[in-house]
């Protein structure tokens, strides 16, 4: 795809993360233009439901229009029943890598590898309450307001979206 502009496509994963004694598994959904979390869940297990609350956090906070395209690896919590009807009940289209085809995912592979060495990797979490407020402040405050990103001319994703509106919102007026 050739992205324009934010909410034209939207790139889901799902990491693992440890705690000092069990595992806890992240999933996560980026818009690709603006690179932007707009979605995310931590849980205990891989079920389709911690895909379902990075999703539906996801359609809370953007507004959209029908064709906006879900990018996903072939797991089976985005292949679920009730995954692919809320895809579908929003009218967003579905787009699942090809089978043994990683790169396919590659930005949100990308992604889950900076928030492991940026956040995961640098921290230890003793439990699942700990490793939530963690992760969520590097998502929302770090990740989101102050990352810089080269692909974006060297400025944060919210930054770079409020810049968007502004420039759509002035060639609006002229």
């Amino acid at each position: 795809m050739d992205l324009t502009d934010i909410n034209q496509l939207w790139v889901a994963d799902i990491t693992y993360i440890r705690l000092s004694s069990e595992f806890v598994y992240l999933a996560v959904i980026l818009d690709a233009y603006s690179r932007r979390v707009i979605g995310w869940e931590l849980g205990r297990t891989l079920a389709a439901e911690l895909a379902l609350g990075a999703l539906r956090q996801a359609l809370k906070g953007r507004s959209f229009e029908p064709g906006l395209v879900h990018h996903s690896d072939r797991g089976v919590q985005y292949a679920s029943g009730d995954y692919t009807k809320l895809l579908r009940d929003h009218k967003i289209r579905i787009s699942m890598s090809r089978r043994g085809n990683p790169y396919d995912n590659a930005q949100a592979e990308s992604f889950m590898k900076t928030l492991k060495y940026e956040e995961v990797y640098r921290s230890d979490y003793r439990d699942q309450r700990e490793a939530r407020s963690g992760i969520g402040h590097f998502l929302e405050k770090v990740y989101n307001q102050k990352r810089l990103h080269s692909a974006l001319s060297y400025v944060p994703p919210a930054e770079f979206e409020c810049k968007l509106v502004k420039t759509k919102l002035d060639e609006a007026s002229a």
